[in-house]
């Protein structure tokens, strides 16, 4: 327990501290957690990691997420055309090697370019909106928020089991405690905003932080299931690997952006 404080504190006050100082610095960072994340992803289904048909990946990562805007005036691709290029690449390395890298294959390794390069794109561009630093606080805040909530609220008061065969601790009582939390802590953050975020919207940012939030974790509980490991890496000790930390994150930010929920 106590490691696990210990690397959660030194590994939350270097995020936001680079997500305060924003630009370059925080993209870096996301860019470099994007591509651990894919690491992990790729090692976890029995790819090597550094293996040809790996390197497409994280090239497709690296596409998605790196600060095009920062270097040209505007992107020289879209996310659909990458997304495309990167499908293509790897359905070729299936045909080029007749099958030895098989289509079950390429079908996870495109999963996680599209799963965690779009994920982190957002989390990335959220920063950089106007009041930027506003928007990625209440989205992160909500999410921690969730999080606290239905582990407090399911261990005080949980007996229903939310989805036993995916992750067994969960409780129906302890995800609309997430929810209620996550709702609050949104709206205490249009309370302090002078205007910039109404406190109906709030609520639905809480909602969607607290509902998506648990979602993705569900979603990385039951791929880790599949290959029945416990964590997706060991980068952060107590707490298991980036994807362990982010699996709420690289859902919850792009699901905001898609329903425009952010009032930019």
């Amino acid at each position: 327990m106590k490691q696990r404080l210990t690397t959660g504190i030194i590994a939350g006050v270097l995020f936001l501290g680079f997500c305060m100082l924003g630009g370059p610095w925080y993209h870096g960072l996301v860019l470099l957690m994007a591509l651990i994340g894919y690491y992990e992803f790729v090692k976890m289904t029995g790819v090597q990691p550094f293996s040809g048909v790996a390197l497409i990946g994280y090239a497709g990562i690296f596409a998605i997420v790196f600060p095009w805007e920062m270097v040209w005036e505007a992107r020289p691709l879209t996310l659909f055309q990458i997304g495309w290029i990167v499908m293509l690449v790897l359905m070729t390395a299936s045909v080029v090697t007749k099958n030895k890298i098989p289509v079950n294959t390429v079908a996870m390794l495109f999963l996680g370019v599209m799963y965690i390069g779009i994920g982190f794109y957002y989390i990335a561009e959220s920063r950089h909106l106007h009041h930027g630093l506003f928007w990625t606080f209440l989205l992160l805040g909500s999410i921690w928020a969730s999080d606290a909530g239905a582990y407090f609220v399911g261990k005080l008061i949980g007996k229903n089991k939310l989805w036993p065969s995916i992750s067994p601790n969960k409780t129906v009582e302890g995800a609309l405690g997430g929810i209620v939390i996550a709702v609050v802590t949104s709206v205490v953050f249009a309370w302090v905003s002078d205007g910039l975020l109404s406190w109906q919207r709030a609520v639905w940012i809480g909602i969607a932080c607290a509902v998506v939030g648990q979602m993705g974790d569900l979603i990385q509980s039951a791929y880790k299931r599949v290959y029945k490991i416990k964590d997706s890496g060991n980068l952060l000790p107590g707490h298991g690997g980036i994807l362990d930390r982010c699996d709420s994150w690289i859902v919850v930010f792009p699901f905001v952006h898609i329903l425009m929920l952010l009032p930019y």
